[in-house]
C-alpha cells in the first residue's frame, strides 16, 4: 500500500506547498550571541546581484559556493552563521556571531564583526532596517540594573520588556545610534536555545515590519494637503451647481475631469504602499501578541510603545487612503450629474434646432406649393402656345373652325392635364418615401442595438 501514491496523478505544486511551511524555520541561538540584522529594499536585478555577492562570501571564507538560489538560505561558517531571506519588496541578512568575546560593552562586538573586510560595503540594495541584538546569558549571572544598561544605549530613553512571561528581559530605544544601527539588548533568564531563537525572530520581524509600515506615512503626509484642497474645490463646484443653474457646464465638467485624473494618479502612487502598510501592521500585531510581555517597572513595554506611536501612523495612512477613495466616488457622482445636465442642455438645443428646422421646412413647403402653382401656370402657358401653333397649322391645311374658340377651349383642358400630371408625380414620390421609411427605422433600430451590445 505504501507505493499506491506513485500510481496517482500528483499536482505539480504539491512538494512546493509542503516545503513552503518549512521555508523559514526558527533558528536555534545560544547564549551569549551577537546578531546583526539588515533589511534592504531591492528590485529583481538586485536580488540576483545579492545572490552572486553571497556566493562571493563563500569564496572569501573558503566554503563551497551554493549553486541554487532559494527564498531562505542559511549557512554556518565556523562561529559565524548567515541567513539570507527574500521577501516581496525587500531582502534581509541575519549575521550571528555564535562565540562572542566577553566584554563590558555588549555592543562593542556585533554579528558583522567577523565578516571579511569590504564585503558588507558592496552589498546591493537600499538599507531600510539595520540593528544589532546583543544576547547575554542571565541564567546564572544577575542582570544589570536599568541605570547600568542606559550608557550602552548612549543615554537614550529605554523601552523595557519581559517577554515570554518574564523568561527574558529586552531593552531597546527604537532609535538609531551613533554607528547608524538600532540596538536590542536581551538577557536570557529561563529560555532554551530554541525558545530564544523564536523570540529573536519575533523581535527581528517587529522591527523590520515597523519600518516597512512607516514607509507609507510620508506618502500620506504628502497627499493629505492636496486632498484637502481638492475637497474644498469639489465643495465649491457642488455649491455653485446647487445655487446657480447658469454655470458653464462644459468648463465645470473639464475641471472635474482634471480633478479625477489627479486623484487616479495619487491612487496609482499610493494604493500599493497603503495596502502594504496595513499588511505589515497586521503582522506586527500578531507578533506582539506572541511576545506575551510583562511590564518592567517604570518603562514602556514594546507593545505599549508601538501601540502609542505606530498605530496612529497606520490609522493616518488608512484615513488618507479612505479619503482618496471617498473623494474619487464624490467626483464621479458630481461628474455624472454634470454629464446629465450637459446632455439635457444638448437635448434642449437639439429640440430648438429641430423646431427651427421644422418651421423652415414648413415655410419651404409653402414656398414650394406657391412655386408649383406658378409652374403649372407657366407650363400651361407654353403648352397652350404649342396647341395654338397646332391649330393654326390645321386651319392652314384647310380645316374650317374658329381658331379663337378652339384656343379658348384648350386652355382649361391643358391646365387640368398639367395639374393632374403634377399631382400624379407628387403621389408617386410620396408613396416611394413611405415605402422607404420602415427600412430607415429598422436600420436605426439595428444601429441602436449594436451600440447597446
Amino acid at each position: 500500500m505504501k507505493d499506491v501514491i506513485r500510481h496517482l496523478e500528483i499536482h505539480p505544486l504539491r512538494d512546493m506547498l509542503y516545503d513552503e511551511l518549512h521555508s523559514r524555520p526558527f533558528q536555534v541561538i545560544p547564549s551569549p550571541a551577537r546578531i546583526t540584522h539588515i533589511a534592504l529594499q531591492v528590485n529583481e536585478q538586485q536580488k540576483q546581484e545579492q545572490f552572486l555577492h553571497l556566493q562571493k562570501l563563500h569564496e572569501l571564507l573558503g566554503y563551497e559556493i551554493p549553486g541554487q538560489e532559494t527564498h531562505c538560505y542559511e549557512q554556518t561558517f565556523g562561529d559565524l552563521r548567515i541567513r539570507w531571506e527574500k521577501h516581496l519588496e525587500f531582502t534581509s541578512y541575519t549575521f550571528i556571531n555564535l562565540a562572542p568575546q566577553a566584554q563590558q560593552d555588549p555592543f562593542s562586538e556585533q554579528g558583522i564583526s567577523v565578516l571579511p573586510a569590504g564585503w558588507l560595503e558592496q552589498l546591493p540594495g537600499t538599507v531600510i532596517a539595520a540593528f544589532h541584538i546583543a544576547i547575554e546569558d542571565a541564567r546564572e549571572v544577575q542582570e544589570p540594573e536599568p541605570n547600568e544598561v542606559k550608557p550602552w544605549f548612549e543615554q537614550m530613553r529605554l523601552i523595557g520588556s519581559s517577554p515570554q512571561n518574564g523568561d527574558a528581559r529586552v531593552w531597546t530605544t527604537f532609535r538609531l545610534h551613533s554607528d547608524g544601527f538600532g540596538r536590542f539588548l536581551m538577557y536570557n533568564k529561563r529560555m532554551s536555545d530554541s525558545q530564544l531563537g523564536r523570540l529573536v525572530q519575533r523581535l527581528v520581524e517587529i522591527e523590520t515590519y515597523r519600518l516597512m509600515t512607516l514607509l507609507a506615512l510620508p506618502e500620506a503626509r504628502r497627499t493629505s494637503p492636496v486632498l484637502s484642497d481638492m475637497d474644498t474645490q469639489l465643495a465649491q463646484i457642488t455649491e455653485a451647481l446647487a445655487e446657480n443653474g447658469t454655470e458653464d457646464e462644459g468648463a465645470l465638467l473639464s475641471e472635474l475631469t482634471e480633478m479625477a485624473a489627479r486623484i487616479e494618479a495619487f491612487r496609482a502612487q499610493t494604493t500599493f504602499r497603503f495596502s502594504a502598510s496595513r499588511a505589515y501592521a497586521d503582522l506586527i500585531s500578531s507578533r506582539l501578541d506572541e511576545l506575551r510581555e510583562d511590564e518592567v517597572s517604570g518603562h514602556l513595554t514594546i507593545n505599549e510603545f508601538l501601540g502609542r506611536r505606530l498605530l496612529p501612523a497606520v490609522r493616518t495612512c488608512n484615513t488618507v487612503g479612505e479619503r482618496l477613495e471617498d473623494l474619487s466616488r464624490r467626483v464621479d457622482r458630481v461628474s455624472d450629474m454634470m454629464r446629465t445636465r450637459v446632455e439635457m442642455a444638448i437635448q434642449h438645443q437639439n429640440r430648438e434646432l429641430l423646431s427651427s428646422m421644422d418651421k423652415r421646412s414648413k415655410i419651404q413647403l409653402m414656398m414650394q406649393h406657391t412655386v408649383e402653382g406658378l409652374s403649372v401656370a407657366a407650363i400651361s402657358y407654353y403648352l397652350v402656345g404649342l396647341v395654338k401653333y397646332l391649330l393654326e397649322a390645321l386651319y392652314g391645311a384647310g380645316v374650317a373652325f374658329d381658331k379663337a374658340v378652339a384656343t379658348g377651349i384648350m386652355v382649361p383642358i391643358v391646365l387640368l392635364a398639367v395639374w393632374l400630371a403634377t399631382r400624379r408625380i407628387h403621389h408617386h414620390f410620396h408613396t416611394l418615401a413611405e415605402s422607404e421609411l420602415p427600412e430607415v427605422q429598422a436600420r436605426k433600430k439595428r444601429n441602436e442595438r449594436r451600440k447597446r451590445d
